[in-house]
Formats: C-alpha cells, sequence, structure tokens
C-alpha cells in the first residue's frame, strides 16, 4: 500500500481511532439503592469494532428507576441509561459505513450480529458475558456503562449505528431506541397479519408504541385498555379503535362482543392468540 493511500484522510477516519485530548468525563453513575451521582469518570476510547459517540441526547426509562430503587440489581461504579443519540466521535478498526461526525441513534439493544441468536432473527436474545453474564442483547446501563454520559462507547458498533437523516431532530428519534422498537417488536412477536383484530393491555409509552405497530402492521381493528384519561386519548390518536376502562368495563365481556365470541386466551408474558385471528398484546 503506498504512503499516499495511508495518509488519504477519507481512509483514517475508518480504521485509525481517532483520539481526543479528554480523559474524562461527566456520567451518572449508581453506587446502590437510592444512591446515583453524576461525577467523572474515564473517558471511553474504541478498539477493535467499537466506536464511541458524543452523547446529544438520552432520557429516563422506567427501568433506570427500578435500578434507582434497588428492584433491578446492577453492579455498583455501573453508569445507567440506554436510549443513546449522538454524534460518533471515535471509530475503531474494522468498521465501514461511517465517519467521523455522523449523527447516530444506537439501540437499546446491541446484538454482536454473529452468535446463533442473532443469525437467527432473535437480536434481544443475544446472550453476552462471561458464562453468559446477561440472557439477551441489553447491554447499557446493565452489564457495560450506559448513555447518561457525555460519551458512550458502542460496542460491535458495525451491527448497531443507526445513522439519523438530517432532517429528523434529535428529539424526533430518541423514543425509537427503546420505547418505539420495544412497542414494535411485541407487534412483530405476535405475527399480526393484515385484518386481524389486536388488544393491547397497559397503554402506557410502550403500550402506546405497540398500537401503532399493530396499526402498521395491517391490524383491522384494535382495542385498548386503559384506564388513564391522558393515555387512553393518547392511544386514539396513535391508532386503538376502542380503549376500555378496566375500572367502568367488564373487559373479558367487551371484548368477546366486539370480537364477536372473543378470543381464547391462553397468556404467556406478551402475546397470546386466537384460532380467529384475535391477538392480544399485554
Amino acid at each position: 500500500m503506498s504512503s499516499n493511500l495511508l495518509q488519504d484522510p477519507q481512509i483514517l477516519p475508518r480504521t485509525r481511532p481517532q483520539v481526543n485530548a479528554r480523559t474524562t468525563m461527566r456520567a451518572n453513575v449508581f453506587h446502590g439503592p437510592n444512591e446515583i451521582r453524576v461525577e467523572e469518570v474515564p473517558r471511553p476510547s474504541a478498539g477493535v469494532g467499537e466506536a464511541v459517540i458524543r452523547i446529544t441526547l438520552t432520557t429516563i426509562c422506567g427501568t433506570d428507576l427500578h435500578i434507582l430503587r434497588g428492584e433491578y440489581r446492577v453492579k455498583p461504579g455501573l453508569v445507567i441509561g440506554h436510549e443513546p443519540v449522538g454524534v460518533i466521535e471515535e471509530l475503531g478498526e474494522g468498521l465501514t459505513g461511517y465517519n467521523i461526525g455522523d449523527r447516530v441513534l444506537v439501540g437499546a439493544i446491541t446484538p454482536c450480529g454473529q452468535c446463533r441468536a442473532c443469525l437467527s432473527a432473535q437480536w434481544a436474545q443475544c446472550g453476552h458475558g462471561e458464562g453468559v453474564e446477561a440472557i439477551g442483547g441489553w447491554r447499557f446501563g446493565n452489564t457495560i456503562n450506559g448513555a447518561q454520559a457525555e460519551y458512550l462507547l458502542v460496542p460491535n458498533a458495525q451491527a448497531n449505528l443507526a445513522k439519523i437523516p438530517d432532517e429528523l431532530s434529535d428529539e424526533q428519534v430518541v423514543l425509537l431506541a427503546d420505547n418505539v422498537s420495544t412497542g414494535f417488536s411485541g407487534a412483530e412477536s405476535a405475527n399480526i397479519r393484515i385484518g386481524d383484530t389486536v388488544v393491547v393491555f397497559a397503554l402506557g409509552p410502550i403500550g402506546l408504541c405497540a398500537i401503532a405497530g399493530a396499526k402498521l402492521m395491517g391490524a383491522s381493528f384494535i382495542i385498548g385498555v386503559e384506564s388513564d384519561p391522558v393515555r387512553i386519548k393518547m392511544a386514539k390518536r396513535m391508532g386503538a379503535d376502542v380503549v376500555l376502562d378496566p375500572k367502568q368495563d367488564d373487559v373479558v365481556a367487551e371484548v368477546n362482543r366486539l370480537t364477536s365470541g372473543g378470543p381464547m386466551w391462553q397468556s404467556r408474558h406478551s402475546v397470546c392468540k386466537r384460532r380467529s385471528r384475535t391477538v392480544c398484546a399485554v
């Protein structure tokens, strides 16, 4: 390879990590139940197949609150957060298609793209860590440092960076990292087909996104189940045809009536189905 090619500025950013003079950054660090502090921590550097992004926007998930309260255990000293939007600051060797300065979104789930689960299109089931430290692909703020920081190290970056179109703002895309993708994944897992009737229980942010996902997948009639008036109003904007209030309605009887016989539910965690193609997301 010629020396001129090695000095080509179009090649260097793709193959050599860019050095930032800062060695520390501010981050939100978990120390124990009800003890989270913003403090100075080492700034990450990109290794082979990794990227470092400068965080421009992130948010707080309900899971972060469970961590804060000690209801979901993570190791002390971990930077929390898993919904990052930012700008590429460093690219490790082996990455293609990205450049320093690209605006990117990174999902809360960061699969390796190479294990059996990933190659079977079950990316959320990508286990990782020694002895499988975690079952599933959720790493940020769970088993590795997360997004509530000035900089974030992205593992397996080739599989986990999504460029943001110039016409979209950070605020317009930040929910795609977790809420929207989780809700849509529920709709996909239910294998919704065109013309199906869908019932979605509990219309928080993810439930609302499950409604939107069901609509996009072709559901012809969507029933929501929720008691909060703000969420009821939003559910109708997101695509629900009917919203039942469990404080006022007999939900089972109403679903039976609205579906001309009702689903024969065999509910297990997230999805239940009926032969006549009424699909329920819980």
